[in-house]
This record gives C-alpha cells, structure tokens and sequence, in this order.
C-alpha cells in the first residue's frame, strides 16, 4: 500500500515539475520557442542578433536593455545594464556582467582591433603586450598616453595589477586553455574571464563578425555593425570574379628548419579562395584544435613545388623581406615554380592583429593574384 502511494506521489511530482517546465517557472536555463535563448525568470525576450557570417557565437535582446552573449563551446554572459540588478535565480552557467564594462584586460590579441573599430578603444584598461609590440596605431598610442596599460602577458598576467585597476572583464584567446591555473586565479580575482573563440570560425568573414559581439558589450553596437556592413560590401566587387584556379602556398618557416602551414579548414585558404586562387595543401587537415600543421622541408616541397604564387607569413616571421631572405632561410626554395617566375609575396605583421578589415586584406590577396604590378596594396608586399 505504501509503496503505491510512494508511486502516485512520483507521478504527481513529475507531473507538477511538466508543468513548470512548460510554464517557464521551474528556473532561469531553459529555452523559449523562439530558438536559442534561455528563458530567464524576470526578462521579457525581445529578439535574436542578426548574424551573417558567424557561427561562434548568438546574441539574445531582452527588455530594459538586458543582453546575453552565448559563445558557442564556451560560457553565457547576461550584460546588465548600468543601476539594474540580474534577475534572482539566475542558472549557474551564466556569468553576470554589470555594466558599464571599461576596465576590460585584453589578452586576446586580435581582438584589439575589433574595438578600435566599434569606437570603443576607451573600454580597455589593460593590455597583455607591450606598446612597441602592436602593428597599428591605435594601441600603441593609447598605451604612450597611459590610457591603456601593460599588465603582463596571457600566461603571466600581474594579478596586483588586475586587482589595483579594478579589472572589470578579462577578454582571452583560447590560448588560456593551455594555463587552466591563470583563469583559474584571476576567478580568485572576482574578474569574469571571457574566452575569444573567433579563431575557430572557418568563414573569414565569420571571424570578422565578431566584432558585433564586442560592439554589444560595450554598448557599441550599432558602430559595429556598420563597421562590418562596410566590409561585406567591399567584397562584392568580388561576387562575379570567376576562379583563377592558381594555387598559392602560404607558409613561414621556424628556426629549426620546419615549415608551418594553415590547415585547409582555416580562415586563411578561406581567404585565398575568395581572392581568385586555389590553397596549395587542399586535403591538410587532423582532428586537433591547432589552425597551423608542422612539417618538414621535403613534404611542403612536394605540396609546393609547382604552386603558382607563394605568400609568406610576415605576420610571424618578419625576417623574409626580400626574395634572398628567403632562400636563405632554406636554398630549396629556389626551385619552387613561384620563385622562378617572382610570383612571391609576404605579408605585413598587421595581417593576425586587424581581424577587423578582412575584407581589405583579401582585397589584397586578389589584386596580387590577377594584377601584374599592383601598386596601392596595405597587407601585402612583394618580394624582390
């Protein structure tokens, strides 16, 4: 007899917690109808961000100015306005951040760039490299004027720093997860660390969209998606452009003699294939999260022997400025096709911290690639 009310009591507790799940009271996860966004108790949902490139992340409108910021493989940040509270019984898997946000530390290095061009340079306080270290302007002359400061590299950030400036977000790349105990102690901190994710998005564009994420957390939004608009119509000018079909090997070389190139999957050949061309290691490819593959000399001869155009990484390896820089580097380049024939480019060392314009960058990529002498290119340089 017991054991049937025991039974009954089950079912009627089943029932009732349906019934809030249905109802949108049994907590503050859930999701609404409208596809994605957790319905939290107290917000009224309003609309989902518009993307049109980018998969990392969604962004969700709530009533009164409430935002919440969901990056894909990583956390959900509910952006609180300025004098409003978070709502009680909040989930556990949302990270509040109250705004106004303008103590950021930025230890996502290409992200930078992002907010230069949302207008929003004034949110970051703290920076992980130095003034000289920075490829563009912006930065480096906010930190000669002391508005932005040093405050340690991603692995060894100055935690009395973070502390004294009242760091108010710390932004990284997914570098953080290989020193789990540095996010681990700016948490002792009370600092929310926000994990940059753009890296993984296979659309070059893709990762470019992202600054609409940092344009709504720092209340910057409608700059910057006027900023990408602004990208997307430059490349139309390519929508109609027909495939070379030339191929281009883009790669540097390491001190140890190694060659290291992009994974077919990754933003760059991405970027190639718009330009005009065809990627040189169309099959590269493993199942890590790495963007880049190492291998020998001998292997990327075989890949690139025949290549039409070479596009050296001056981004990491600045020292290949001249077509002799090169072959010095390693003598069996001189018998690549692309060198024989002076079809070689290197790229300026702003190319991974102006993840913001590239569409100008691929814009380059295909006046390289279609023009015999192109005089009025920014990213790109050819070598002699």
């Amino acid at each position: 007899m017991k054991a049937s009310y025991r039974k009954i009591a089950a079912l009627c507790i089943a029932f009732c917690m349906a019934v809030l799940t249905l109802t949108g009271c049994g907590g503050s996860g859930g999701e609404t109808e409208e596809g994605g966004a957790p319905d939290i108790n107290g917000l009224t949902y309003e609309s989902e961000m518009q993307l049109e490139r980018a998969t990392g992340f969604s962004v969700y409108h709530y009533e009164d100015g409430y935002d919440l910021i969901d990056i894909h493989e990583g956390d959900k940040f509910l952006l609180v306005p300025e004098g409003s509270e978070a709502p009680e019984g909040l989930a556990e898997d949302i990270i509040v951040l109250q705004r106004p946000i303008d103590r950021i530390y930025l230890a996502a290095t290409a992200t930078m760039a992002m907010f230069c061009s949302c207008d929003a340079l004034d949110h970051i306080r703290m920076s992980s490299i130095k003034e000289n270290d920075w490829s563009f302007d912006e930065p480096r002359e906010a930190m000669e004027r002391g508005d932005i400061i040093y405050a340690g590299k991603y692995s060894a950030p100055d935690y009395e720093t973070l502390f004294d400036e009242e760091c108010d977000l710390a932004i990284e790349s997914t570098m953080i997860d290989h020193t789990p105990e540095v996010k681990e102690m700016i948490g002792k901190l009370d600092v929310p660390v926000m994990i940059d994710r753009s890296s993984y998005e296979e659309d070059p564009m893709g990762r470019a969209e992202w600054i609409k994420l940092y344009g709504v957390l720092t209340g910057h939004q409608e700059e910057a998606d006027a900023f990408f608009d602004e990208q997307m119509e430059k490349l139309k000018a390519l929508d109609d452009f027909e495939n070379t079909e030339k191929t281009v090997a883009f790669f540097y070389l390491t001190a140890d003699g190694k060659v290291v190139v992009r994974k077919s999957t990754d933003y760059v050949p991405k970027m190639i294939e718009i330009a005009g061309a065809r990627y040189a290691f169309s099959d590269l490819d493993d199942d890590s999260d790495r963007t880049s593959v190492d291998m020998s000399v001998e292997t990327f001869y075989e890949a690139a022997v025949d290549a039409d155009y070479i596009i050296y990484n001056g981004s990491i390896d600045g020292s290949v400025k001249t077509m002799q820089d090169l072959i010095e580097k390693d003598p069996i380049m001189k018998e690549l096709k692309a060198v024989k024939e002076n079809k070689c480019w290197v790229t300026g060392d702003s190319m991974y911290q102006r993840t913001d314009i590239v569409a100008d960058m691929i814009l380059d990529f295909h006046k390289a690639l279609t023009e015999d002498d192109p005089s009025d290119l920014k990213y790109l340089q050819k070598l002699q």
